[in-house]
């Protein structure tokens, strides 16, 4: 029996050359094997993304444990060096949105801008027709024609979150076939094909800063204009409550690590870059009915319609399951998200992704502000 859990018939040339993105992990792993099985010319490709002051990789390209893994399965491996890239799109930005008060998700812009745009560049230079990627989520065509997302089976190893930002040119290519899947199966799929891998722990980390190390101390070494220095932490009213370590060691609905005997939980609330101020709350105030989002990206539709809003459920974090809102256009590259109930702890640079009824993705946008009403 075969464990393709996605439908050939939706796919032209189906069991053609495909190009599986690799990683050293099991997910990467097992892709490589269900497609490998199916009938699928695989070619493993992995990317170089970034390395270390000691030349050691990051945690997403461990090459010797892909290697092993492509010569176990008998198919041949590439490895593509985009550090370029990946400084570009990822690192230099990811310094930048902390220094301008906003926490951003480095996998988003590097799925698209790196991981996605060299898979694709590769499997063109290859004859492939397919790239595939290890993540846990569907692609679809809808009767529109359109390409989206759809949230994998296991809510626990959705990462729909993260993919939000892909094109039409690059879903159309792709193939998931762990959405169908729980980690454990995935395990077991592994250990039975005698995979090396199997048991290889999940990374947890952004993979380019050092295990023990901090996102603040990666900024302060990487940066390439001044780092601001202590300031206030003040109350929603501007009175001053103590002093901060810089803005780079906070985000917003923080408690831990403030040091501040105020007497009662404290929460940041807001940061000000252009007065060195964080901007502290009891938890109540960490409430939020709109947000603002820009950079939005659209999938199953090709955009809203201005005076018109389209009911979704919205998630603001990576682990939040989703609130119902109304969202709308609010002008170019923008739209407002209202929510039916207000969410906690709505952080500029993160992202929202709307979802429909079915789970799949409408399209996401950076949360740049939020609004209490």
């Amino acid at each position: 029996m075969s464990v393709l859990h996605f439908k050939e018939s939706e796919r032209p040339g189906a069991n053609g050359k495909v190009v599986v993105g690799m990683s050293g992990g099991v997910d990467s792993a097992v892709t490589a094997y269900i497609l490998k099985e199916a009938g699928y010319d695989v070619i493993g490709v992995i990317l170089r993304t970034w390395q270390d002051k000691y030349g050691k990789d990051s945690r997403c390209c461990e090459i010797d444990a892909a290697d092993e893994t492509a010569r176990m399965l008998g198919i041949p491996l590439h490895v593509r060096d985009c550090t370029e890239d990946f400084c570009h799109y990822v690192t230099e930005p990811f310094v930048n949105e902390y220094l301008s008060a906003r926490t951003p998700n480095p996998c988003v812009e590097c799925n698209r801008y790196v991981k996605w745009a060299w898979l694709v560049k590769t499997a063109a230079m290859l004859g492939a027709d397919h790239v595939a990627t290890g993540h846990y989520a569907f692609t679809e065509q809808l009767p529109n024609g359109r390409w989206t997302i759809r949230q994998a089976v296991s809510p626990e190893k959705d990462q729909t979150y993260v993919l939000y930002r892909l094109t039409q040119a690059q879903l159309a290519r792709t193939l998931m076939p762990l959405g169908a899947f729980e980690k454990q199966q995935v395990r077991e799929i592994a250990e039975k094909a005698g995979i090396p891998v199997a048991h290889r722990a999940d990374s947890q980390e952004i993979c380019f800063v050092a295990e023990g190390s901090s996102y603040a101390a990666y900024i302060e070494e990487n940066a390439d204009r001044p780092i601001p220095g202590p300031g206030h932490f003040v109350d929603e009213e501007g009175h001053v409550l103590g002093t901060h370590k810089g803005i780079t060691h906070y985000t917003v609905g923080q408690r831990k690590g403030l040091g501040l005997p105020l007497g009662y939980h404290a929460y940041v609330r807001e940061i000000r870059p252009k007065e060195n101020e964080v901007v502290l709350c009891r938890e109540e105030g960490l409430y939020s009915r709109q947000i603002l989002c820009d950079r939005v990206n659209f999938m199953s539709i090709e955009g809203l319609i201005p005076g018109t809003a389209l009911p979704a459920s919205v998630r603001i974090r990576y682990h939040h399951e989703g609130t119902p809102a109304m969202i709308e256009s609010a002008g170019d590259d923008m739209v407002m998200v209202t929510f039916e109930k207000p969410v906690r702890a709505a952080t500029p640079g993160q992202s929202a992704v709307f979802y429909d009824e079915a789970g799949r993705i409408i399209g996401g946008g950076r949360i740049i502000s939020s609004y209490k009403e």
